[in-house]
């Protein structure tokens, strides 16, 4: 019998970066996102399903966004395409005959047979592994809104909520029950709005449950249900720092791939301009290990795969032995099995930790052994129906633990655009329109408010980035959710082939109901 559960939780996001511009920075996001997480990912979930020996599960997020980018045609098209420039650099690299480069050669080779046997329908794959019960796919907020700071209109979280369930729906053919909530940010009477769009789960910080009223009687180890009937999981921080840190944790070993260290930056930009890079920027081409800490970046010594794979094994195996122990102490101190959640950004494993795959393949593969029965949050919240009534604590998992990091000098600005935006929407919904193009153009500015409402953004605005792109990314959305507001007035000029225009730019989600903001 085993020790207890223990359930992964990966969040997979990226902000509508869709670009009609070949080689672009956002184009590049997505791309690399693609190569060294999700198609990688895909084949350890594929592979684990269909071995006798293993019970692979996972509960993973993929937002409406993410998901409008997989389904990009243009972007299918690209990406063999990306994928080839980088090989051909690879090819005419000083290092091509070191083990780092043939490795890395044969995984980008490996990663787009792999995306060409499937003609790149990633969407068909992740849903695949849903029918098979080895996922559990949940939602989020449609452009990764950060909920509390929308609280002012009620109809603006809606607007979110609503689009997003909508979207899960039309590209999966059920309703999602669960939903990953932006930054885990929650707000007092969010569950009401949750319950309103029929979402039955979340998961929030540690602190968002262990604060709340009651205090749970089993902590973060057993699910809480709000008097609306959501269930709230709280997070494991133990579960989480060996693999989130990057100075104490796994990815910041020696051995393991270097992040900061790109071909990119050490290629003269002549020659990426003759290969169709218009700037120097990281490639996804790292042929470095992170070596002693006393290295720095261009002192890192060449990286080698063989040695990052056993690395990778001793410290799958290490965590799962630390899981082991905790519930081994919970499990003599309650009358059920405990649970351990441990929710993590997907990009973790592959984009930001490049061994991050293999470390999941190997947690499948050693799960059993150790004692710990892995678990996706529904399948534990159909086993173990009866939870402890309790009101979750307003929380995040950003810095600070509240709401610091969206709202600062930075970027807190874009609060009351929101605001303004929202209470027109609201007021031009419920005034109603008269012809079918201006409910296109209802509809069309309802997307753009949604857009110009992507936390992410207000992330890169603090964290002091690429802060021109999110200012440019909030003012054309703005700017043009105000041009077709204006178009809605009397005696306006707007034609329908500019309203295509703006359609052909931004038109994700195609089943949005203007109605939601009512």
């Amino acid at each position: 019998m085993s020790e207890g559960k223990l359930a992964l939780v990966l969040h997979a996001h990226l902000p509508y970066v869709r670009s009609a511009e070949k080689g672009s920075l956002e184009e590049d996001w997505f791309f690399q996102a693609l190569l060294e997480c999700y198609l990688p990912l895909l084949k350890v979930l594929e592979d684990a399903s269909k071995s006798a020996n293993q019970s692979p599960k996972l509960t993973i997020s993929l937002s409406p966004t993410l998901l409008s980018l997989f389904n990009d045609q243009d972007l299918k098209n690209r990406f063999p395409e990306w994928l080839g420039i980088r090989l051909k650099i690879l090819a005419d690299s000083q290092e091509n005959e070191h083990e780092a480069a043939k490795e890395l050669t044969s995984f980008i080779e490996f990663q787009l047979s792999n995306w060409n046997s499937n003609k790149g329908d990633v969407i068909k794959r992740f849903s695949s592994l849903q029918d098979q019960s080895v996922i559990d796919i949940i939602t989020c907020a449609a452009t990764h809104g950060y909920l509390p700071l929308l609280r002012e209109y009620p109809q603006a979280v809606k607007g979110q909520l609503k689009t997003a369930v909508r979207e899960h729906f039309r590209v999966f053919g059920i309703k999602p029950k669960g939903i990953w909530l932006p930054e885990c940010a929650y707000y007092e009477g969010l569950d009401e709005l949750l319950k309103e769009c029929e979402l039955r789960y979340s998961i929030l910080d540690g602190h968002g449950v262990l604060h709340s009223n009651p205090r749970p009687r089993y902590g973060i180890y057993a699910p809480i249900c709000s008097k609306h009937g959501v269930a709230f999981f709280g997070r494991d921080s133990a579960s989480t720092l060996p693999v989130w840190s990057a100075r104490e944790g796994y990815p910041g070993d020696s051995e393991y791939r270097e992040f900061h260290r790109d071909l990119g930056w050490d290629l003269p930009l002549k020659y990426l301009q003759k290969n169709g890079i218009k700037t120097s920027r990281p490639l996804g081409l790292k042929l470095h290990k992170v070596s002693e800490s006393n290295k720095q970046i261009n002192e890192k010594e060449l990286y080698e795969p063989d040695l990052a794979k056993k690395k990778v094994r001793i410290h799958a195996k290490e965590y799962l032995m630390g899981r082991k122990r905790q519930l081994s102490v919970l499990k003599n101190k309650m009358k059920f099995q405990p649970l351990l959640v441990a929710p993590f950004d997907a990009e973790l494993f592959g984009h930001w930790w490049f061994e991050g795959p293999i470390f999941i393949k190997e947690i499948f593969k050693q799960s059993e052994a150790e004692g710990i029965e892995l678990t996706t949050l529904k399948d534990y919240l159909t086993i173990n129906p009866m939870l402890q009534i309790c009101e979750p604590s307003p929380s995040s998992w950003g810095q600070g633990g509240f709401h610091k990091y969206w709202v600062n000098e930075t970027n807190s600005w874009v609060v009351h655009e929101w605001s303004k935006a929202s209470k027109e929407m609201i007021f031009r919904c419920n005034s109603g329109v008269s012809t079918n193009l201006e409910l296109r153009i209802l509809q069309q500015a309802a997307r753009e408010l949604l857009l110009s409402q992507s936390s992410d953004w207000s992330f890169i605005l603090r964290a002091g980035t690429t802060t021109e792109l999110a200012r440019e990314r909030i003012f054309r959305h703005l700017n043009r959710f105000w041009l077709l507001i204006k178009a809605l007035g009397e005696n306006n000029n707007f034609t329908e082939l500019e309203l295509r225009k703006i359609e052909s730019e931004d038109f994700i989600f195609p089943l949005i109901q203007a109605g939601d903001w009512k």
